[in-house]
């Protein structure tokens, strides 16, 4: 995996059919090359932390696994997505290039432990009830196995009932413990249990969030997207819709060059 490039980690929330997956794929990965960035495509085979029992949470470790390397071999993508127990980890890294450990297990020992024991990439999300600095204890415990990178993504941090907030001083201080350090701009703008039995979320702040983590330097950009995000099985409220894309990546790009040009200029 190319270190240098700037990532783009993207996809639905949840694998809903396989037709529409391999469709955004193909896209995102059209559109994020055209650009020169790396593109991972995300999709989760189970939400096991739905805020409601009647939530859907995807087809399930099995047929989720099957619709994952499809879309590997079908596309030519790497491929990133959750895991929620230890029982799950070795037949996920058969299938995925970068395992996910979701942001309320970040503390979760045995199951950061198990992962980083397949010599893969982790990314590891920062729990929205932890301070940057608490990442360096997470980070101890993935390197007691022998993973290729471990990652720290932020997505925001509890901020009162049912918001978040950014707090941008994480990116510079998590990247002192981390090998690279992400920004999850979709659930950042997410309203956890907003929604009557599931989580809302303000869609219209992704761009400017994106802009900022950028701005101050990330390694690269995790968004959920879907085609119709009010159509979405899980966290529609807070995915870019697929039509937007494409303005994103360019501000994304305009930024880093005119980052790389006061780099140069200093």
């Amino acid at each position: 995996m190319q270190r240098n490039f700037f990532t783009i980690i993207a996809g639905p929330c949840v694998l809903e059919d396989l037709d529409t997956s391999i469709y955004l794929a193909k896209f995102l990965k059209e559109k994020t090359q055209a650009y020169g960035f790396q593109y991972i495509f995300k999709a989760s085979f189970d939400k096991a932390n739905r805020t409601s029992l009647y939530s859907y949470r995807g087809p399930g470790l099995k047929k989720g696994l099957e619709m994952l390397a499809s879309i590997k071999e079908q596309v030519e993508v790497l491929i990133t997505t959750d895991v929620h127990e230890t029982w799950q980890v070795k037949a996920v890294a058969e299938v995925v290039d970068v395992l996910q450990i979701p942001a309320f297990l970040c503390r979760q020992t045995d199951l950061i432990v198990e992962t980083s024991r397949t010599g893969k990439i982790i990314n590891i999300k920062k729990g929205q009830f932890l301070s940057p600095w608490d990442t360096k204890y997470i980070v101890e415990k993935a390197r007691a196995g022998n993973p290729k990178e471990i990652w720290l993504t932020e997505r925001g941090t509890t901020f009162g009932y049912k918001n978040l907030v950014v707090d941008f001083r994480s990116l510079p201080i998590m990247r002192e413990y981390a090998d690279r350090v992400i920004f999850d701009a979709t659930h950042s703008v997410q309203l956890p249990g907003a929604g009557e039995g599931k989580s809302g979320g303000e869609r219209v702040f992704i761009p400017y969030l994106i802009r900022a983590a950028v701005s101050v330097g990330v390694d690269g950009i995790f968004m959920e997207i879907h085609p119709e995000p009010d159509k979405a099985l899980c966290d529609g409220p807070n995915s870019l819709p697929l039509q937007e894309i494409e303005r994103v990546l360019r501000e994304i790009k305009i930024l880093l060059d005119a980052l790389s040009y006061v780099e140069l200029s200093s």
